[in-house]
């Protein structure tokens, strides 16, 4: 204990084990414990501007629906069908409430309910299907946008565990949200009879990959620890130090609830002694210690008793929300207090008791990505710019709409031609440091694993590969992805005997344009230096004129597609991406609309709240004719979770790709790789794409994509290292076309990432396509790529002459363009003019 002590006085990092020790300080080892707390916690108060402040939220709590999936054996919250009068809460109920409050300076809409209580109880299931929401979720982002509307109250919501999708459908209506994570103890998880057994929304894997999704989402999410519910002091301590890895890593963790439990009647664990209250100090002070000083840390003070100068002591800033109208449903039979009464209570510790906002000033403060655009209005009309506190009044309803703006010409929209000449503006955004997250914590997330091939068998692997491709073992595929020198040589003469099996000699590639709309966006994918704050010198966006302008250009130079694809622009609606297919095909009928990732199609749908397979077919309606399978990187979430703050993970980009499939749209597929990942990583990815194909059949071609990376952040950072050698390359690519014979006849390779030679290469290592003339090319350009934005058909054939092998242009879905086609495209040698590069004037 003293040696804890004397490194929680001096500032030092403390470990699981001295945590737990610090746990059980009581008599003056707590005082003095309490007292390192205290002082940690005042120099972040000091640090955020507002010293001696404890602040809380006035707050109505909404009781949505009593109805769970779980049992948890402490929890009078949750209950049956028939002890209810009906299963949901109204909307009438729910506006009353909500309207009582804003009467009474309320600001805070707190949604509780139950976790998805239509997987349990049918009543749930039938409620919602009478008044149409497919799911309890729905109905959450529907009231919520009536609370807004009608109220203006600030929804937070509490609906248990969401996916990362669900994340994105409710972000734009709430400006914060949270779950507990409670505990990290499997035991009480697993163990029959223990707090959380037959709870399975309490699997502590779960939550802690809800905090995860929450923070990639950019949502400020409060979380927190249940104490005394029959965890161990380390489990406890372990907890903590989860919530810190999420805190540091993503950012997002507004604050943490250091909660006790308390016993009540009518259920499995009345019988429990409740936590005692130097139990719940001691642990509010090694949080703070843990979690440092510019954490918030809050205790429910309706459950401290008379204690609120221990708890003030022990290293809180904050008291959560209090409501002076409705009471505390999940601890009905403790009241709040008064807010006068606290505000007393707070000053005679020393403190001033201040209100804030469900989402926390220094989210306010810092706007997007934290605050969705739809929600801004409603935040400012209650916020005081200055502190991000909240003003003293009386909340208004507002109108919440998708936005109406981002088609307005903004920018460097000349970006796509600056590139290969000026260049782009800087190396690295201005907020570098801190938009992908903590670098330091993201290095402990590093794929574990053989960076390097394995020493099979190389004479066997390779005999198989030749006489029976698709039934490579895992082993073999990684001893070819290690072959070298005259083994090199032989893994690519027998993948270019399958490519000439599968698709003959023809090199074949497509005139199309690339057209970016924006390169507006917060995702924070780690490898992206395409993406750019609305503030940024490169930042753009086209008006829709624009875009169906390019595509104009497009079709006179003999283009048969437009492939288009563009940030996560906050301020686009979820419609926007049909209006864009819709203004191509109003210009340009029989243009191919190649568009959309599925990053793309899952921000239309949650923006629309639309499902998935809904929005596809919209889609197709306003003419998407087929989706760039890209976004995939590496379909491995350990990997995706290094290289990406907020992107989709590999569940969701099956899904999207599987139902476009299953629609008769047809996808490319694609593999980035050369980062931080292994060998087997890209045969487990391979795999993948082959294991889909054989399902749907709709894949039209595989591109392995080598990272760029030059001005990618993970690389500027020092975590990626500098992408795949030449000899991985071809061996990737050659890999390819083995492991998807039978199923992918077309393995492409991107000129815009190999140099011509390596390009030679691959062609003779299985690949048959060169993808597109582009015309722009800018994502692999801002990354760094040195091969130029466009290729013409004759530079195109340039390249391929040496292999003897002939060119054919081809359509999108490989296919023969029509005779005017490929004379339009021969007139222009593929290119439009507009971006060609303008060769300098000879000297006189």
């Amino acid at each position: 204990m003293r040696r804890a002590l004397a490194r929680a006085r001096d500032g030092k990092a403390l470990d699981v084990a001295e945590s737990a020790v610090l746990l059980h300080a009581r008599g003056d080892d707590l005082d003095r414990l309490l007292e390192y707390a205290g002082r940690v916690r005042d120099a972040g108060l000091e640090s955020a501007g507002r010293p001696g402040v404890v602040t809380y939220s006035r707050k109505v709590f909404i009781p949505l629906t009593r109805l769970c999936r779980d049992r948890c054996g402490y929890c009078t919250f949750a209950t049956a069908p028939g002890k209810l009068p009906a299963a949901f809460l109204g909307p009438d109920e729910v506006l009353d409430i909500a309207r009582k409050g804003a009467a009474l300076g309320c600001k805070e809409a707190l949604f509780t309910l139950g976790d998805r209580p239509e997987d349990r109880w049918h009543q749930a299931r039938e409620w919602l299907d009478a008044h149409g929401y497919d799911d309890t979720l729905s109905y959450v982002r529907a009231m919520a946008v009536r609370v807004l509307e009608e109220t203006g109250l600030l929804p937070h919501l509490n609906p248990g565990v969401m996916s990362w999708a669900d994340l994105q459908r409710l972000k734009p209506v709430a400006p914060s949200m949270g779950m507990m994570l409670e505990t990290t103890s499997r035991r009480l998880f697993e163990e029959k009879g223990a707090a959380h057994h037959g709870s399975p929304d309490k699997d502590p894997a779960v939550r802690l990959r809800v905090l995860e999704d929450a923070g990639r989402s950019n949502v400020p999410f409060t979380t927190g620890i249940l104490i005394g519910i029959g965890e161990t002091v380390t489990d406890r301590a372990e907890s903590i130090f989860a919530i810190r890895r999420v805190a540091r890593e993503y950012g997002g963790v507004q604050e943490v609830i250091v909660q006790n439990f308390r016993a009540k009647p009518d259920t499995a664990m009345r019988g429990m002694p409740d936590a005692d209250l130097h139990e719940l100090a001691a642990t509010i002070a090694v949080a703070r210690l843990v979690l440092g000083a510019k954490a918030r840390v809050q205790a429910p003070p309706n459950l401290i008793g008379d204690e609120y100068g221990l708890m003030i002591r022990a290293g809180i800033d904050d008291w959560g929300g209090v409501s002076p109208l409705t009471p505390d449903h999940v601890n009905p039979e403790r009241p709040w207090p008064q807010i006068d009464e606290l505000a007393v209570r707070t000053a005679a510790a020393g403190f001033t008791l201040k209100e804030r906002l469900t989402i926390y000033p220094e989210y306010v403060l810092a706007g997007e990505p934290w605050l969705d655009p739809r929600l801004s209005g409603h935040v400012a009309a209650l916020a005081d710019p200055e502190t991000g506190l909240a003003r003293d009044v009386i909340p208004r309803g507002r109108p919440w709409q998708e936005p109406d703006g981002g088609f307005t010409s903004a920018g460097r929209t000349d970006l796509h031609t600056a590139v290969d000449g000026e260049g782009r503006s800087a190396d690295r955004r201005d907020d570098f440091d801190h938009v992908y997250g903590d670098w330091d914590a993201l290095r402990d997330r590093l794929p574990s694993g053989p960076a390097t091939h394995v020493s099979g068998d190389m004479r066997e692997a390779l005999r198989r590969a030749e006489s029976a491709p698709a039934s490579l073992t895992d082993e073999q595929a990684l001893t070819l992805l290690g072959a070298d020198g005259a083994d090199l040589e032989e893994l690519c003469r027998v993948a270019d005997g399958l490519r000439r099996d599968a698709v003959g000699d023809d090199v074949t590639y497509v005139v199309n344009r690339n057209i970016n709309f924006t390169n507006v966006c917060y995702t924070g994918c780690r490898f992206c230096a395409f993406a750019q704050r609305r503030t940024d010198a490169d930042a753009f966006t086209l008006s829709l004129d624009q875009v169906a302008d390019r595509a104009a250009e497009a079709w006179e130079a003999g283009a048969t597609e437009v492939c288009m694809q563009g940030g996560i622009h906050p301020d686009l609606p979820g419609t926007a991406y049909f209006d864009i297919a819709k203004a191509v095909k109003a210009r340009l009928p029989g243009m191919h609309v190649h568009a959309f990732s599925p990053m793309e199609v899952l921000n239309g749908a949650s923006r629309t709240g639309m499902s998935v397979r809904d929005w596809l077919q919209a889609a197709r309606e306003a003419g998407v004719d087929s989706l760039p399978g890209t976004a995939a990187e590496i379909l491995d979430d350990d990997v995706r979770w290094v290289l990406t703050k907020g992107k989709l993970p590999a569940r969701d980009w099956i899904e999207v790709i599987t139902t476009a499939h299953r629609l008769g749209i047809p996808t490319t597929a694609t593999m980035m790789y050369g980062h931080v990942d292994t060998p087997a990583h890209w045969v487990a990815h391979i795999r993948t794409i082959r294991a889909i194909q054989e399902e749907t059949g709709g894949f039209s071609e595989f591109v392995p994509l080598p990272f760029v990376h030059h001005s990618a952040p993970i690389y500027l950072a020092g975590v990626a290292r500098p992408g795949p050698t030449a000899r991985e390359n071809r061996a990737v690519h050659a890999l390819a076309r083995m492991l998807l014979h039978g199923a992918i006849a077309n393995i492409q390779c991107s000129w815009v990432k190999l140099r011509d030679d390596l390009c030679r290469d691959v062609l003779a290592g299985g690949v048959n396509d060169l993808g597109g003339t582009l015309m722009e090319e800018t994502i692999s350009r801002m990354a760094g790529s040195e091969n130029g934005s466009y290729k013409t058909i004759s530079e195109i054939a340039a390249m391929v002459a040496p292999t003897g092998r002939p060119l054919r242009q081809r359509t999108t879905g490989y296919g023969v363009p029509s005779p005017e086609r490929v004379a339009a495209a021969a007139a222009s040698d593929g290119v439009c003019g507009s971006v060609r590069r303008t060769l300098p004037l000879a000297p006189t």
